[in-house]
């Protein structure tokens, strides 16, 4: 049947029920052919005769859900001034909704004028219904979030009650032992680790790797095949649906850490894939007056052209379309300050904020970015917009740093405990801008980074070059697996320090998934290409681990019960926040229970103190504009190596004290009266509390 002329939107393959509407965007293109791969590996092409405001375009009567497809686009191949277009190349729709294959690292991919057809990706056109029932996003609030970030495969991929042909997918991360495991632990939004259509390195696969972490998108709409059990034809764009309804219907939301700073096409020596194909120059940021290169400022090879309407267009079409066709609740955006590269420099006024700001899908969404980039000016850390959050950096760094007992550590923790209003105040954002974290997917996990003093990466091939380099030692006294119990004891009392501070600091808290439960990489910090045991979690507990996850458990069900623990206003601190309230909101004490000096504070050798915060008149109102009342804690930190005696505050603060948390489990006694004296053991954290009362908070 021959192609109608279509319509130039929406850009992709749309099909209506009788038919599919192709649309594919290149300014640069002469000619552009569309082809349809049959089962046996027929090609027929269908010529692109339309072309609106440089979109080409055709409509195919007949052409249904399962069709595979791509593109040649015949154009100037003038890599000199910025143009690679190779007819050659079968290209995949940069809007499909699905992708069957995965390259194969063969020399065609990257050869001018090799045919790719064979060794590349292909489009698939889908079908958009699905029974969405009575779905409806949870709406987490902010300061009720528990955020925990998670792989697809790594999470699922050794669980004994997943069955083995779902483990490792959409459908096992959806399977009830998996959704009851989170929603025990208490956590209230999972964010995964890449999803959109990800492409194998051709050097890992030479090495024998795979790249597992997925940061290398080519397919902004498409879920990652590699992560579907039922099929690639389209039924992965199902089975993502299904994971996500299975996870609303436990109250979980749903993050989406996507890569839109760059794409798997690498530099100039990189595959023909896609973008480069279509228009290289639209698509990409290249050097200035040297056409042939790529502007890099992710450490990938390319930055996608932020400035360009078209590439705006396609990543803002991508967000509505995870929100709006998939049901998604929010975003992490990698190497976020990329995408404010208008020009050269991070511009809180770039293009890409300002349609973020007025877009009524994507405004209302969790929005976290990663306020850093490899670019001149690329560390953004508390410089992005009201809406946003941020992944706080530095509250990983200083709280690493005062468990680790560096010295002049105290005020810098005590302002990240506190939600870092030093951050985000001026912007008049809220602790919610803050995401707090000690361990994510780059990097050790917990238990490696009290286990080990150094990386060890051998098994990526880099010989132990890749990584973070590090050499910061937690006084743990030996390295790696050890049955010395007081080693292990001390690491155990760290992880569970560095989970208590993290689940009792203000702002948004975000678990890496498995260090719930003591998950090890054997001391790799880098473990981007290990899709094996190294990577994924060992559901096998031993003793130390069920303590471990019992304990997380507990924190987090703490936290919710507590909205002091959570609160959605900064601390004020210096006044009392009632007339009847004799007490500020927050105040810090020395162990001796005096209030803490600008002097104590500075101390080089101050590794031990205590805070009050105080529930009886919590700054902010109910959504009824009434105050409300919580329960007071004492927070009582020491990481000192040596045990560190604490007395109590008098009564004004409160009478009597009831021990809610002590890492050390050394504490002799429940309860504690006023001014009473506690010892805290070194490396120890203790959170004490004391009833509400009502009748001061009026």
């Amino acid at each position: 049947m021959p192609a109608w002329s279509g319509h130039p939107y929406p850009l992709g393959a749309s099909f209506d029920g009788g038919g599919t509407n192709f649309a594919l965007f290149s300014e640069v293109a002469e000619r552009v052919d569309l082809v349809l791969v049959d089962d046996r590996g027929g090609h027929r092409p269908v010529p692109l005769t339309e072309v609106d405001g440089f979109v080409w375009h055709a409509y195919l009567p007949g052409v249904g859900p399962g069709q595979r497809y791509g593109y040649r686009v015949h154009g100037p191949w003038a890599p000199a001034a910025g143009h690679r277009c190779d007819p050659a190349k079968l290209l995949l729709d940069p809007y499909t909704r699905a992708v069957d294959g995965q390259v194969d690292n063969h020399p065609s991919l990257r050869e001018p004028g090799a045919d790719s057809a064979g060794h590349t990706m292909l489009g698939v056109v889908t079908d958009p219904y699905f029974d969405w029932g009575e779905d409806r996003p949870p709406r987490r609030p902010y300061a009720d979030t528990v955020i925990y970030e998670a792989h697809v495969r790594g999470l699922t991929r050794t669980h004994p009650e997943v069955p083995a042909e779902l483990r490792g997918t959409y459908a096992g991360l959806a399977h009830p032992a998996i959704v009851e495991h989170l929603t025990s632990l208490g956590v209230t939004a999972i964010e995964l680790m890449p999803v959109h259509q990800y492409v194998q390195d051709g050097v890992l696969q030479d090495r024998g790797l795979a790249n597992h972490w997925g940061y290398n998108t080519i397919g902004f709409f498409a879920p990652h095949n590699a992560y579907a059990a039922h099929g690639t034809r389209g039924r992965q764009v199902t089975e993502f649906k299904s994971m996500v309804r299975a996870l609303h219907a436990a109250g979980l939301e749903v993050i989406l850490d996507v890569v839109y700073n760059h794409t798997a096409e690498g530099n100039e020596k990189g595959p023909t894939l896609s973008f480069r194909g279509i228009d290289n120059a639209s698509y990409y940021r290249l050097v200035d007056g040297d056409w042939a290169h790529y502007y890099d400022t992710t450490g990938t090879g390319n930055s996608l052209l932020m400035r360009h309407p078209y590439v705006l267009q396609l990543i803002m079409d991508s967000l509505r379309y995870w929100v709006t066709e998939m049901h998604v609740d929010g975003f992490r955006f990698d190497l976020a300050a990329t995408l404010a590269r208008q020009f050269h420099e991070v511009d809180r006024l770039s293009a890409f904020f300002d349609l973020i700001q007025q877009d009524p899908v994507i405004s209302r969404v969790k929005l976290i970015a990663e306020p850093w980039d490899v670019g001149e000016g690329g560390y953004q850390v508390g410089n992005f917009p009201p809406l946003w959050s941020e992944w706080n950096g530095r509250y990983r760094d200083a709280v690493r740093d005062f468990w680790r007992g560096r010295p002049h550590t105290l005020g810098e923790f005590a302002s990240r405990l506190t939600g870092s209003s030093d951050l985000y105040e001026h912007s008049r954002r809220r602790p919610r801008a803050s995401v707090n974290f000690v361990t994510a997917h780059d990097g050790f996990t917990l238990r490696d980074l009290v286990s080990y003093n150094d990386k060890h990466n051998e098994a990526n091939g880099e010989g132990n070059r890749d990584g973070e380099s590090v050499n910061r030692s937690w006084n743990c006294g030996v390295e790696g697996p050890t049955d010395d119990p007081r080693v292990r004891k001390l690491r155990a009392r760290q992880q569970r320090n560095l989970l208590a501070t993290l689940l009792l600091s203000q702002g948004i808290p975000m678990l890496s998934h498995g260090d719930e439960l003591g998950r090890t990489q054997r001391g790799n910090n880098n473990a981007y290409c290990q899709d094996n045991e190294v990577s994924w979690l060992d559901w096998r507990l031993d003793d130390e681990q069920h303590a471990l996850l019992a304990f997380t458990r507990d924190l987090i069900a703490l936290r919710a019960a507590h909205p002091v623990l959570r609160r959605r206003r900064f601390f004020r601190g210096d006044t009392p926040t009632h007339p009847a309230q004799p007490l500020p909101d927050l105040v810090w004490l020395s162990p001796d229970a005096e209030e803490m000096t600008d002097e104590a504070w500075e101390r080089s050798d101050a590794h031990s103190v205590a805070v009050f915060l105080n529930g009886d008149a919590i700054a902010e109102p109910d959504s009824r504009g009434r105050p409300v009342v919580d329960e007071s804690f004492l927070l009582l930190l020491n990481s000192h190596w040596e045990p560190t005696p604490f007395r109590l505050p008098g009564a004004v603060y409160g009478d009597r004290w009831t021990t809610r948390i002590d890492t050390t489990g050394e504490l002799d006694e429940a309860e504690y009266k006023a001014g009473a004296e506690i010892t805290v053991e070194s490396r120890g954290l203790v959170l004490l509390s004391r009833p509400s009362r009502p009748s001061r908070a009026g």
